[in-house]
């Protein structure tokens, strides 16, 4: 990368008009883990400004802090700069890399082995000469090898790792004991692991770029732009993803639809925006407040975090021209058939709005759609997962991606 590098840290430079870390900002923000904390060293001034004016954590409301080494240590002696700031399990990913996958399914798949000090995600490329290899066998990585070593077919390190803290740290303590001596990552403390057995491997096909290399950096200016526009899918709530019982504010009354889980889960899988846009009036009719909306889907954030799924974002609309509550007593645009809420979120995210679609139990979230000339796919009742299936555009595009597990 020559001058670029020499003056500009390679995570800072400029893709499509921002830093390249927003990007990767972005994305984690958006799945909803938002305490960052970078790890720098060379030309770390730039970092901390970074850290200022990020716009990508000012969008998604993402903490980011900053650990700087005092020398050069390698990456795994950044990290072990950097336990002060580190949750019992976390996810640790290059800088300089995007590779596009489900970041809390790999973190759920992760939590269910105790053994394993790391999981790392993986990519099948057509030839790994580049990358050098990684061996996998039954879940467990058995081996690397190096750049050029060979070429052809094969798994790469996808540069994305979780990682549980205590069990990491007691290994970099038995390679390094001196905590101020240099450690690496991939040519110490992996290998480590692969002979302890406690060093496993998920395979992802999501989109990957590093911007590594004059050319790669590049292609990032126009493949990184289109990838970040995706399409999406607008689930209603009380009847579509959790049982409408009439009014529900609270979360004791919030209880989850078969199967719309697994579909939200799905969805983040192939990659598609996923919004929750839900009339609520419960609030005008004086029945429970704005804050127990939003303390409803803080309880399914949660409930889907722990299943390796998220909600990109909720829009609800509390007006009704019936409201008991004055300041609620109105028509509003964002009330469902209103398309106000769809045009809200197609103007906050980048939507590839020609592949999305809309998930309603009602005709009015279906008119809603169709506002914005989104297909509207009517769901009666039953397995929410088996019918999200069904859908010819979600199956049209899971067709494009057969390695997917069954989502349901």
């Amino acid at each position: 990368m020559g001058e670029l590098t020499a003056r500009t840290p390679k995570p800072l430079l400029p893709v499509a008009g921002a830093p390249f870390l927003d990007v990767l900002v972005e994305e984690a923000g958006r799945q909803g883990f938002d305490d960052i904390v970078l790890l720098a060293g060379h030309l770390s001034p730039q970092i901390e400004a970074f850290v200022r004016d990020s716009a990508a954590a000012k969008r998604r409301g993402v903490s980011l802090r900053l650990s700087i080494e005092p020398r050069p240590s390698g990456t795994g002696g950044a990290v072990r700069c950097a336990k002060e700031f580190l949750a019992d399990r976390f996810v640790l990913m290059n800088g300089d890399s995007w590779f596009d996958i489900n970041l809390r399914a790999l973190a759920t798949k992760a939590a269910g082995d105790s053994n394993a000090v790391m999981t790392l995600a993986l990519r099948s490329m057509p030839d790994v000469s580049r990358y050098g290899s990684v061996s996998l066998v039954g879940g467990k990585i058995s081996g690397f090898q190096e750049k050029a070593s060979r070429a052809g077919p094969g798994l790469m390190n996808g540069g994305i790792y979780v990682c549980d803290k205590e069990k990491l740290l007691a290994t970099m303590k038995r390679i390094a004991p001196d905590e101020t001596e240099s450690l690496s990552l991939e040519t110490q403390v992996m290998p480590a692991l692969v002979a302890d057995g406690r060093l496993n491997g998920e395979v992802y096909d999501g989109y990957f770029i590093d911007i590594g290399l004059t050319e790669t950096y590049a292609a990032a200016q126009q493949e990184i732009p289109a990838h970040q526009r995706r399409p999406a899918v607008f689930f209603d709530r009380d009847g579509v993803l959790n049982v409408d019982s009439c009014h529900v504010g609270t979360i004791e009354r919030f209880h989850w639809i078969e199967g719309a889980i697994a579909a939200i889960r799905a969805c983040n899988d192939l990659g598609y925006f996923t919004f929750v846009v839900t009339n609520q009036a419960g609030v005008a009719k004086g029945l429970y407040q704005e804050a127990d909306v939003r303390s409803v889907h803080q309880y399914m954030q949660e409930t889907l975090a722990a299943a390796g799924a998220h909600i990109d974002d909720f829009r609800y609309c509390p007006y009704h021209v019936d409201a008991v509550v004055p300041e609620y007593k109105k028509e509003s645009d964002w009330r469902k058939p209103a398309p106000g809420m769809f045009h809200d979120l197609v103007a906050k995210w980048n939507v590839d709005t020609e592949h999305s679609f809309c998930i309603g139990d009602k005709t009015t979230d279906l008119d809603a759609a169709a506002a914005l000339g989104l297909p509207g796919y009517l769901f009666e009742g039953g397995d929410l997962c088996g019918f999200l299936l069904k859908t010819p555009r979600f199956s049209n595009r899971r067709a494009r991606q057969p390695s997917l597990s069954p989502p349901c």
